[in-house]
């Protein structure tokens, strides 16, 4: 192939045929001697099938950070090349820059930097390295793409986790999970606790708590103290149905879900709690359970990662046989979802009951800004605007109706907007926890 030089030696040689008696002739011969530099440039241009290429570089980042792969190029010809280098990748993993220029001597190695700033979770592959190779006067270059399957071109991943904006809230979250385990105050008493130890009465005390036989045995009044039962199990469930897509400023409210599970994973994980993962629309997407609570937060994160919402209605029957098979031990299960009508009144609704007569059942959704906006009539409103706030006002007032019935129907609600959503739920699990009552 040619470049533009090669162009530029042509448009040098246009004058010539206006000043001999032969134009033709003269026009032939200048397009046959840049031709033939063209040839002698294209034959000189060092061989890329003689170039090894070698990666590494991060595998894993948050999404919102920044991260680098390199590239190693080994010249193992017997020339000197001089290489322009594009490491291309799926456009949503943000790779700059796009071209390197490279004088690699033969022998000897070269070694690239991409730096990827991704806009999405999940998995982003690298596609294809083009190389070029360059002969001495740049008038022509040979090329070869390198796929990432090929067999002298190392495929790379970066797995991009998702998003945790809440994890500033986290040291408020386990400054009361502290509180609940009795590291700060005296260990209160509650429904379903754990015994702990005796101690002396104090002006203050539960008189239910008071041992009598113990009392007896010391000659004075002796209470028992009780901390919050540990080992319990929670069941995170993530809808990625249809309704998971809505956007919620720049991102899908999935992400406000996946935010809020593992802002619930990292606070069960310090609790010394089982939380196992269940991501499900028309079928499973990802599952997590069993496992040690150290190496299941890890997976419980990587597997919220690859989530995507899918353009399909969520089979909540599917859920409910899920979580019957499971034993009979009592659980907290929390059901990411949107608080629609129509996905509540067909799907969770009838199920609803079976769910709640064998676990602690919490149903989260979080609430669109927009519709909010969108109901308060303006001060001079036309009469599109008086339209537009009484749909969106009916939108928020189904949405209260379907948020009652869930609660008569035994399941505790969370209902906020996205920027208060993951804290919403992380209080309603710590209510629980110090109440006894998971």
């Amino acid at each position: 192939m040619v470049t533009r030089r090669f162009a530029a030696v042509l448009a040098a040689g246009v004058p010539l045929p206006a000043l001999l008696p032969w134009p033709w002739l003269a026009v032939l011969g200048v397009f046959g001697f840049a031709l033939l530099l063209a040839v002698f440039d294209f034959s000189v241009a060092g061989p890329l099938a003689k170039v090894r290429l070698l990666r590494d570089g991060d595998r894993t980042v948050w999404l919102g950070g920044t991260a680098t792969v390199r590239l190693t190029m080994i010249n193992v010809a017997k020339r000197p090349l001089r290489l322009l280098v594009r490491d291309s990748w799926v456009p949503s993993a943000g790779a700059w820059p796009a071209r390197h220029d490279v004088f690699l001597p033969r022998g000897e190695q070269h070694t690239i930097t991409t730096t990827l700033d991704p806009i999405r979770h999940g998995d982003r592959p690298a596609v294809r390295v083009t190389l070029r190779s360059y002969g001495p006067l740049g008038i022509a270059y040979r090329q070869r793409r390198r796929q990432w399957n090929e067999r002298n071109t190392p495929p790379w991943t970066l797995r991009v986790l998702p998003r945790f904006p809440s994890r500033r809230i986290l040291p408020e979250k386990l400054a009361r999970m502290r509180v609940i385990d009795g590291t700060v105050v005296a260990r209160g008493r509650g429904h379903g606790t754990e015994f702990d130890v005796l101690r002396e009465y104090v002006i203050g005390d539960d008189v239910r708590s008071i041992d009598w036989r113990a009392s007896a045995r010391h000659n004075d009044v002796v209470v028992r103290t009780w901390r919050p039962e540990r080992d319990r199990r929670l069941v995170c469930v993530l809808d990625t149905g249809r309704t998971s897509a809505l956007r919620l400023g720049d991102a899908p409210r999935l992400d406000a879900a996946i935010d809020a599970a593992l802002l619930l994973a990292v606070l069960a994980d310090r609790a010394d709690d089982r939380l196992d993962l269940l991501a499900l629309d028309s079928t499973v997407r990802s599952r997590v359970e069993g496992g040690g609570h150290k190496a299941k937060l890890a997976r419980l994160i990587d597997a919220m990662a690859s989530l995507e919402p899918a353009p399909a209605e969520t089979d909540f029957a599917l859920l409910a046989r899920d979580l019957l098979r499971r034993d009979r031990k009592r659980s907290l299960v929390v059901i990411f979802t949107a608080l629609e009508p129509a996905p509540m009144v067909e799907g969770l609704l009838p199920l609803l009951p079976r769910l709640t007569a064998r676990h602690k059942v919490v149903v989260a959704g979080v609430r669109d800004p927009a519709v909010s906006r969108l109901a308060r009539l303006p001060t001079a409103g036309t009469a599109a605007d008086v339209h537009t706030a009484a749909a969106a006002q009916r939108s928020l007032t189904e949405r209260d109706q379907v948020r009652d019935v869930l609660s008569r129907f035994g399941a505790t609600v969370v209902d906020a907007d996205a920027d208060t959503f993951a804290g919403r739920v992380a209080d309603v699990y710590l209510l629980l926890k110090a109440t006894g009552r998971l």
